[in-house]
């Protein structure tokens, strides 16, 4: 699937120092998507980052564009506070 980036998307994700390429892999092949606030949809993974701290890096889409268009990413270390599945 496409997507386009929201120029805030593009701009936090620089700002956060996520590269595109770990937002355009947790978009590919996330190993959660959850329901986000206003019938957006939140692409969620674990990613390593700094050696060995992990995060859950979270990317919020509106899937009810075509394109979906990717709205931020971020990443945190509150995973149990946003991951469904058993980590």
């Amino acid at each position: 699937m496409n997507f386009r980036f929201a120029t805030h998307a593009e701009e936090e994700i620089a700002r956060r120092g996520i590269h595109r390429a770990v937002v355009e892999e947790v978009l590919r092949a996330p190993e959660e998507t959850v329901p986000g606030i206003g019938g957006r949809m939140v692409f969620q993974s674990l990613r390593k980052f700094g050696g060995e701290k992990t995060y859950l890096v979270r990317v919020v889409v509106d899937e009810r564009v075509s394109p979906p268009l990717v709205i931020t990413a971020y990443r945190t270390s509150r995973i149990a506070k946003y991951r469904r599945k058993a980590t």
